[in-house]
């Protein structure tokens, strides 16, 4: 048996009619670029996250640089955020001008431990910058906290988040991942659990000066056509995407539940193997398992054998951002964040989305156990 990591084939030919009706909409029509559905997707978004304000950008990299810009991350001040992340997560700052300043993981979540944030503020910190990692979101209540005791921003990077709530303080009812802080952004990457057929990105923010900051710089800073109020970017949401992931947004409860679902099956299947551990949810949260990890033992070695046994897998994140080449000015070494070090040593992703079968996790399973007896 062979089991990707991740295939997009199986949805399309499940709903082909839906994808190819939506596709030929935007061809017959001629509006390739911010098209009716590119506005039809945004209102959508903010109904399903209820976001006050939604702006489609070209990915969720560009949503991210638009809202460090926006939120002042700039020169001369420093932002804090985790190292256990994909580069654009901090590169983001860095790109502004600011300075990236890290804080080690939660051991259990993967998530920035909202405990140690505290102690890296002074007066330069102008921000914190969230990341909602794999399968749950970070503490919001220690994190919006902080940044109101201390006048900071926060910029929560839901690019996995999609779906994902958190409770908050009070009983107060479950908020949408990047709802939260004063701005948020999603990617629609293929592989995410709201993924296109292409880049694309979206952010939301419950402030209107902050949404019509981020309208003007996603068409190189114009207020209209051709009148230019700051050096912008392009950064648009194709209109194909955005028809697409109309399709994919109708069905994304039930992709929530399915992912759940084999996120089960995993755990079942695992759970009394002493080799392997799973990250546990913390927190009152409603988590969606974008991404199903295991921390394991001769990770590497055990990757290799899947291979070798036609199971895809993936490693979310090789090489902590403070070791990576890019980052050698910011002065870190290894040992300085631990626990990120030893997670990114150990830590490998199984296949998971919608369309997986019950059998094809018996044999991912059942290939991991025979790892493991050799």
């Amino acid at each position: 048996m062979e089991v990707k990591f991740f295939t997009p084939t199986r949805e399309y030919t499940e709903r082909k009619d839906e994808f190819n009706k939506a596709i030929q909409s935007v061809l017959d029509s001629g509006n390739f670029i911010m098209g009716r559905e590119v506005a039809d997707f945004e209102e959508a978004i903010k109904k399903y996250t209820g976001a006050k304000y939604a702006v489609s950008v070209a990915s969720g990299t560009d949503a991210l640089v638009i809202a460090s810009e926006i939120l002042g991350f700039k020169t001369g001040k420093e932002v804090i955020t985790s190292p256990f992340t994909f580069l654009s997560s901090t590169s983001c700052i860095a790109r502004s001008g600011a300075k990236p300043v890290f804080v080690d993981i939660d051991k259990d979540t993967f998530n920035i431990d909202a405990d140690k944030i505290e102690e890296k503020i002074n007066p330069k910190t102008a921000g914190i910058l969230p990341i909602h990692l794999f399968c749950q979101m970070s503490d919001m209540n220690k994190i919006t906290d902080l940044a109101s005791k201390n006048n900071l921003r926060v910029l929560e990077d839901a690019a996995e988040a999609f779906g994902m709530k958190w409770k908050g303080k009070n009983g107060v009812v479950y908020r949408h991942s990047g709802t939260i802080g004063d701005m948020g952004i999603f990617s629609f990457f293929p592989t995410k659990t709201l993924g296109g057929y292409g880049d694309g990105g979206m952010i939301v923010t419950n402030d209107a000066k902050l949404a019509e900051m981020a309208k003007m710089l996603k068409v190189h800073g114009a207020s209209k056509k051709y009148h230019y109020d700051y050096l912008g970017y392009n950064s648009r949401l194709d209109t194909i995407q955005a028809a697409v992931l109309l399709v994919k947004l109708k069905h994304i409860d039930e992709a929530i539940e399915k992912r759940e679902k084999v996120s089960d099956w995993y755990k079942e299947r695992l759970k009394d193997l002493n080799y392997i551990k799973i990250p546990k949810i913390k927190g009152e949260q409603r988590p969606v398992y974008y991404v199903f990890n295991i921390l394991a033992q001769n990770r590497d070695e055990l990757a290799a054998y899947l291979k070798q046994n036609h199971v895809g897998t993936s490693i979310y994140y090789p090489i902590p951002l403070h070791l990576q080449k890019c980052f050698n000015y910011l002065g870190y070494k290894k040992g300085d964040f631990p626990v990120a070090e030893k997670v990114a040593g150990e830590v490998l992703a199984l296949p998971i989305y919608p369309e997986i079968t019950e059998d094809e996790v018996d044999f991912v399973c059942t290939t991991i156990k025979n790892f493991y007896k050799k």
